[in-house]
């Protein structure tokens, strides 16, 4: 009996239990659902734009004159004469009579040149016949063979030597009278004036200073890590000049003609010289509506190597040279990038991102490759950064 009892007590027990669970289970309110909730990253997106690409060099300098010329007076005398032109900012044409000297001086100096040029000569003929007469003489004396001396041959030579000095007399008189004459050597711009009319000036003295119109230069100075980005390293590369006029930003084309070949010891730099042609308009004023004045600074674009296919993504997105991009699954890509230059806050990528591609601009806090992304419901997907204008040229 005891035994019997110690069975059905715990068993009772057990089953009590069970019934007293099932009872307040049944009591207990379900638990409420909640909503599902997306915890997948929102990232914002920017479509890349493929296309050729032309790079530029940015440099700056002073335009300057090819030909400048200090004149300077050949002879001495006052300045009987002076050209209206010649004023400073003047413009004079090849030839054009800028001063004059009083050739008074001169002028005498020429006609006692040629006065004794005649007597020269005069001697000279008189010398020959006598030279014949005493050859003659001297055949009708003596069969033997004349002496030098005897024809009068060492007088010949001397009256020669006088006529040949009187000429350079001449010469040098008639140069002394053009001297007086001064003109302009090429089509210039009067940078100064040092005399005034009546004026004395000796040999030697300053007159003015002219700068040639035809040609104006200008020195680029150029990095030696730019120098990649240029075609055969600048040779005839085109040039687009940028400065101030009356307020305005103008542009000039120009064009590299040499290079310095040398690396400037102060700044490191290698100087490349462009030229502009009439850069005043005074050959053809079509051309240079807006003349590029000698000593004007201006900025300079250098056209440098053309990319057949590229484009332009900040700089900031790239990380050891790979781009987060979005796949067409929405999942996150890191592509490999070729970046060929960096352009301030920008890089220029080569290779690695194809037409239509989504790079993503916004930032990830863990970012996993083939994590799962998605974009925000009012995306634009429009290229803010890389249009088409940029796409053509690229500044430095």
């Amino acid at each position: 009996m005891t035994r019997k009892k110690q069975i059905i007590v715990p068993i009772a027990i057990i089953a009590a239990g069970a019934l007293l669970f099932i009872l307040f289970s049944n009591m207990k309110k379900p638990p409420e659902e909640k909503e599902k909730i997306d915890t997948t990253p929102i990232v914002s997106v920017q479509p890349v734009a493929i296309g050729p690409m032309v790079l530029e060099v940015n440099s700056y300098g002073i335009v300057t004159p090819k030909y400048e010329t200090e004149l300077v007076a050949q002879v001495s005398g006052p300045i009987v004469e002076l050209s209206q032109t010649f004023e400073r900012g003047g413009f004079v044409a090849k030839g054009q009579l800028l001063a004059r000297i009083d050739p008074s001086d001169y002028e005498a100096a020429l006609i006692d040149a040629q006065a004794n040029l005649a007597s020269a000569r005069a001697s000279l003929e008189k010398e020959r016949a006598q030279g014949k007469v005493a050859e003659q003489e001297w055949k009708e004396i003596t069969d033997t063979s004349p002496t030098e001396l005897s024809l009068r041959k060492p007088q010949l030579a001397q009256e020669i030597a006088r006529v040949k000095a009187a000429q350079a007399s001449v010469l040098r008189a008639k140069r002394n009278m053009e001297r007086t004459e001064i003109r302009a050597p090429y089509d210039a711009m009067i940078e100064n004036r040092n005399i005034g009319l009546g004026s004395f000036v000796g040999t030697g003295s300053m007159v003015g200073k002219l700068l040639g119109t035809a040609i104006a230069e200008v020195r680029l100075p150029v990095a030696d890590g730019e120098l990649q980005f240029l075609a055969e390293q600048g040779k005839d590369a085109s040039v687009v000049l940028i400065g101030d006029f009356a307020g305005q930003e103008i542009e000039w084309q120009a064009k590299v003609i040499r290079s310095e070949g040398v690396v400037d010891a102060k700044s490191r730099m290698s100087y490349f010289v462009a030229q502009v042609q009439d850069p005043y308009g005074l050959i053809d004023e079509k051309k240079h509506e807006i003349p590029l004045r000698f000593g004007a600074y201006v900025n300079a674009k250098i056209k440098g190597i053309e990319l057949t296919s590229a484009t332009i993504v900040p700089r900031y997105l790239v990380v050891d040279d790979k781009i987060a991009t979005l796949d067409q699954d929405n999942k996150l890509q890191f592509v490999a990038i070729d970046i060929v230059r960096q352009v301030g806050r920008d890089v220029i990528v080569a290779s690695g991102l194809n037409e239509g591609d989504q790079v993503i601009t916004s930032a990830l806090d863990y970012p996993v490759n083939g994590m799962k992304l998605a974009l925000p419901d009012d995306e634009e997907g429009d290229l803010p950064k890389t249009d088409e204008t940029q796409l053509a040229s690229i500044k430095d």
